[in-house]
């Protein structure tokens, strides 16, 4: 019986775990790599607070990752920089976890600042001299912006977070988009024309350059003197948001506004209008209620004054003399009905003295008076003659008769 036993294609197949070890193996084990000594310049460089330093070593054409550790760093007598040109030793290998190989440094070497570090500063002392830096050339920034202009990559991260911080912060504002290379040698010149396509717009209020976070080469292409020119001519308010919270470039310098991130630019550029309503009602509330304290201490005063002027009015004090009039009427009947009725009494007392004492009385009781000629009361026979015309007066009134007297 013939047997055949195949061997498979991949009977030397290796884990991703097993090939980092042997490339990382394979590094460390080469005479020239685990004790190179390399220079160039320093970039993205972060001073860990563990004590670690992370920066990236660069030159002209290339860039390698670089870590140094603290039991080195403290052997420094300066701090790595930006743009610092160094010379380093140690040796190249591999984190397995990533794949990626690094350079570890354990020595460090200052040579003096690198090449792109000294065309930055140079550019930057020219424009600053000729005052495109200066506070009294920026534009303000408008409050409330309805259509804004962005000069971005449309694939980028940037783009995206402009856009999230939009849909959070106030769904009514446009953004008008103007696609641009934002890294290489045409990139500033795409950013140029889009700062003049937007400044054509009428309706735009405002222009954000944004950019996501790179290496000092990535985010060269914002150094370029003729792009600070566009930015500082531009008609159009102008925030940049290029790169990370340590990241400075040229237009950040001659723009209207530096952002953080293009998150902050679009924080900044658009105003929250969720906020702003709350606010508004807030305000309004606030309103209300001071109106409505206003009106109660306007209308308290109000009534003081009213009964002030009410109680000095003429009409108020036309009615206190009336007051008193009536009262002084009243008690003036009250007196003149109090005389009235004394004097009634008096006066019928004094009657009925009189009555009592009237002579005509008797004549009730059958008496009569008898007067001659002159009206002179004949009291007794005395006073007559013999022949008398004379008038007696009776109770129910007089009569004239002839008196002749009898011997």
């Amino acid at each position: 019986m013939l047997q055949l036993t195949l061997e498979s294609s991949f009977s030397n197949t290796l884990t991703v775990s097993e090939l980092n070890s042997y490339v990382k193996s394979t590094l460390e084990e080469d005479f020239l790599l685990k004790r190179a000594c390399i220079k160039g310049e320093i970039s993205n460089c972060t001073l860990h607070k563990s004590g670690h330093v992370y920066f990236t070593l660069k030159d002209e054409n290339s860039a390698i990752d670089c870590v140094m550790f603290k039991p080195y760093t403290k052997k420094l007598d300066f701090s790595p920089a930006e743009g610092m040109s160094v010379i380093i030793k140690g040796k190249v290998s591999l984190y397995t976890k990533t794949g990626k190989y690094q350079f570890y440094c354990n020595e460090m070497e200052k040579e003096g600042l690198g090449d792109l570090f000294i065309k930055f500063k140079k550019l930057k002392e020219k424009l600053e001299s000729e005052g495109l830096f200066n506070e009294e050339y920026k534009q303000k920034i408008p409050k409330y912006p309805k259509n804004i202009g962005i000069i971005t990559s449309p694939t980028g991260a940037a783009i995206r977070d402009i856009i999230k911080v939009t849909r959070n912060r106030n769904s009514s504002v446009n953004l008008i988009i103007y696609p641009a290379v934002v890294q290489g040698e045409s990139a500033a010149k795409t950013v140029i024309s889009g700062i003049s396509e937007l400044n054509k717009l009428e309706k735009i209020d405002l222009i954000i350059i944004a950019r996501g976070g790179g290496s000092m080469e990535d985010l060269w292409c914002f150094n370029n003197e003729s792009l600070a020119r566009a930015i500082f001519e531009s008609k159009k308010p102008v925030i940049t948001g290029i790169g990370h919270e340590t990241d400075f470039t040229i237009s950040d310098f001659v723009s209207d506004l530096r952002a953080a991130t293009p998150s902050n630019a679009a924080e900044i550029a658009i105003y929250n209008e969720y906020e702003l309503k709350s606010m508004i009602n807030n305000l309004e509330r606030m309103l209300k209620n001071r109106m409505k304290t206003e009106i109660s201490n306007r209308s308290y005063e109000l009534d003081i004054l009213y009964s002030k002027i009410e109680k000095n009015s003429p009409k108020s004090k036309i009615e206190k003399q009336k007051v008193h009039v009536d009262k002084i009427r009243a008690q003036m009947n009250h007196e003149i009905k109090n005389k009235i009725s004394y004097e009634v009494k008096r006066f019928e007392k004094s009657y009925s003295l009189l009555n009592a004492y009237n002579p005509l009385n008797v004549l009730n009781k059958g008496y009569s008076i008898i007067q001659d000629e002159n009206e002179k009361i004949i009291s007794s026979k005395s006073s007559l003659n013999l022949e008398n015309d004379v008038k007696i007066t009776l109770k129910d009134g007089t009569v004239d008769a002839h008196i002749t007297l009898k011997e």
